[in-house]
């Protein structure tokens, strides 16, 4: 089992397991539909964002492969948002990375700076080999956050899903191990979005 000493501190962050108390904050992205521009899911009620809470709520460390580690991203006692890191495969040490940001605290650098130390621990704490991103190929904000973390486009898959009832693109980020930089020299402060990866909006 890999479970991160809680909390993950960063410059500006706090990051924790997502908690019941978290209902509110929670609720006030996920019932916005700009956040789920992207995704196949869309905006929720109070008890739908009550359901997706209690789901986080039980994703506080990887046990085993399929796991999800969803963490809450806090920042002046409110959750902004959650990150998180589906365990894809054991073998290949290979993880997929999510996340979801209230748009109202964009342009900030507050979602590079969380993904950076989500990343960190899972290369350096669970030895992973590679870490991937996918995005819907419109997503140009997704993407440009991938890129600021270091990830490389490895392909743009062409009409490759239903999206809403059209075929539609997805682009694929990645880093290995060998690539990653540490927090210090990573590209923590520069604007990023609240668009949502695919993963981080899935409940």
């Amino acid at each position: 089992m890999f479970r991160p000493t809680y909390p993950l501190r960063t410059a500006r962050l706090t990051l924790r397991p997502v908690t019941l108390h978290d209902l509110d904050d929670v609720c006030s992205w996920q019932g916005r539909p700009e956040v789920f521009r992207w995704t196949l899911s869309g905006p929720r009620t109070r008890e739908e964002s009550r359901s997706s809470v209690v789901a986080m709520a039980g994703e506080d460390a990887l046990r085993a492969e399929g796991d999800c580690l969803t963490l809450a991203v806090v920042t002046e006692a409110e959750v902004i948002g959650t990150v998180e890191l589906v365990w894809r495969s054991q073998t290949d040490r290979t993880a997929e990375l999510g996340y979801v940001f209230h748009p109202g605290h964009g342009g900030r650098g507050l979602a590079t700076e969380a993904a950076t130390a989500l990343l960190d621990w899972g290369f350096t704490e669970v030895g992973l080999h590679r870490i991937y991103a996918r995005c819907h190929g419109r997503n140009a904000a997704s993407a440009r956050l991938m890129a600021r973390l270091g990830m490389r486009q490895e392909a743009h898959h062409v009409e490759s899903y239903l999206f809403k009832g059209e075929w539609a693109d997805q682009l694929v980020y990645a880093i290995l191990a060998s690539e990653w930089a540490t927090p210090a020299s990573s590209p923590h402060g520069q604007p990023d979005g609240g668009t949502p990866g695919p993963r981080a909006s899935r409940r």
